[in-house]
């Protein structure tokens, strides 16, 4: 369990926290038992400092929700480059201006060589690869709703072309976008599954 002090706050990690819903969830855990507290993806902090037993009961009530308090440095980098990721591709209303890499080692104030090795070596998968997916799932979503073309997806999504958004899209479900949207199987994740 990774707890830090910080004056007369308790600040938390948590992990699985990847959407709006998730916010809530941790929101409705600590004002049930009448703490102040704000949460933005991954981090809560207590407007008052907790006890111990009271933090015990927030990891219990975290972990029945599917959310788990972070215990180290490395567990909780991770958890912050896929947290900045899903708000890359799931909580933005505007292009990226800056390549991944970039946003990553800004956000995190780190090396982006030394956050892809450590990522790649605790999640066996690249940053990149992770980021991919996470596309493509919005992009099953947004074919999911019908209300945009694909080209303009593609544009939405930052991928360079038509071409480029459904080869990748093929690599990763095995459906070209055009049989994913026909199928009528919304064969989504969520996106702590991912």
């Amino acid at each position: 369990m990774s707890l830090e002090k910080k004056n007369s706050e308790s600040v938390f990690r948590i992990k699985n926290m990847v959407c709006p819903r998730c916010i809530e969830a941790v929101e409705h855990v600590f004002s049930s038992m009448g703490k102040s507290v704000s949460v933005t993806l991954g981090h809560a902090v207590t407007v008052t400092p907790m006890t111990l037993e009271e933090k015990e009961l927030v990891a219990n009530k975290l972990k029945e929700k599917g959310f788990e308090l972070l215990e180290d440095g490395k567990s909780a980098l991770i958890s912050q480059i896929k947290t900045k990721i899903v708000e890359l591709v799931h909580h933005r209303d505007n292009e990226m201006n800056e390549n991944l890499s970039t946003q990553l080692s800004k956000a995190l104030n780190q090396d982006y060589a030394s956050l892809s090795r450590l990522f790649s070596a605790v999640e066996g998968v690249t940053i990149e690869r992770y980021f991919t997916k996470q596309k493509v799932e919005k992009v099953k979503e947004l074919l999911f709703y019908g209300e945009m073309t694909l080209s303009e997806i593609s544009f939405q999504m930052g991928y360079s072309s038509v071409a480029y958004l459904s080869a990748q899209f093929k690599k990763e479900t095995g459906l070209t976008p055009r049989e994913f949207k026909s199928s009528g199987k919304a064969k989504r994740k969520g996106l702590d599954e991912i």
